[in-house]
């Protein structure tokens, strides 16, 4: 391992440690930063600081930049829906059926191994079962993901997120006719109390907005899209069941009589940020899957 020390001038005094040490190097991301002080990998006069540590004058700083962890993902082989690349970044349209990282017990058949086959580059911010990995999207939803290629376009997307900069469009079928074209969904989410495996809507949970509006009613069942502002887990399908219209072919917030889709009616249709090096806005759509677009067929003949 690398050892580096640094002592604070007078410049730099009063600003957060985090901030002080990514200017150090550019290739250091603040976020990678603020790991490595969680890991006790930095040392302000000898002792553990706190990430939001402010510093002051002469102090002392110790960093031991921890030597690159070898991924232990398999890379594999995949036909991957890949709908733009560059040296940054990368956007894919992840089939339903198929989970974004590994998780333990859970290694192979995954997106990451899908990218990691790709392209050798991704970032390493969110650790070695997730390089490059932004955002998710559920194992039954589909749609465009975003992936970053450095730890400096990770850190770049996570900040638009962050700043809900980033555009998410979303296409649902959910029970129910819902009888206004528009609404807001602001309601706080976290996990059940009842059930660790699910979220649902909590006075002291974390802040959570959904706005949609209906393209199609049909008989039982309507057809929204739904534009994310902020992007809690599983947001969408707890803010419509919330709202007493959850998604079709849910098997964890749909009722119990739902459609056999293997999973919800759920598509991440459009996609749009800033180029994390040029600034420039890029948005991408991605057609709704076959099964989708004939559930919307046969719901209409059905009417």
């Amino acid at each position: 391992m690398e050892k580096m020390e640094h002592i604070i001038p007078e410049e730099q005094a009063g600003e957060r440690i985090d901030k002080v040490l990514s200017t150090l190097n550019a290739e250091w991301s603040r976020t990678q930063v603020q790991q490595w002080i969680k890991d006790g990998n930095v040392l302000v006069n000898g002792q553990k600081p706190k990430t939001n540590y402010k510093s002051t004058v002469n102090d002392q700083i110790e960093i031991t930049i921890p030597e690159p962890e070898e991924l232990d993902v398999v890379p594999e082989e995949m036909n991957l829906d890949i709908y733009y690349e560059d040296q940054d970044v990368l956007v894919v349209n992840k089939p339903k059926g198929m989970v974004v990282h590994p998780a333990a017990g859970h290694g192979t058949g995954t997106l990451v191994n899908g990218l990691m086959a790709h392209c050798k580059d991704l970032s390493g911010i969110n650790g070695v079962m997730r390089p490059g990995i932004v955002h998710r999207i559920d194992k039954d939803t589909s749609g465009l993901l975003m992936v970053a290629k450095n730890d400096l376009a990770h850190e770049s997307l996570v900040n638009q997120l962050m700043k809900k900069t980033v555009t998410r469009k979303y296409r649902a079928i959910v029970h129910g006719v819902i009888p206004h074209d528009y609404g807001t969904v602001d309601a706080p989410i976290a996990r059940d109390p009842k059930d660790r495996q699910s979220m649902t809507v909590v006075d002291n949970g974390k802040h959570a907005v959904t706005h949609f509006h209906v393209l199609e009613r049909f008989k039982d069942f309507t057809l929204v899209e739904c534009q994310l502002e902020t992007g809690r887990t599983h947001q969408i399908r707890v803010h419509m069941k919330y709202i007493g219209y959850p998604l079709a072919g849910d098997p964890k917030y749909g009722p119990k009589k739902t459609l056999d889709l293997g999973g919800q009616a759920l598509h991440a249709g459009v996609l749009g940020f800033d180029h994390p090096r040029t600034g420039e806005y890029l948005e991408f759509e991605a057609p709704l899957p076959s099964y989708f677009q004939e559930l919307i067929d046969n719901l209409a003949n059905n009417r």
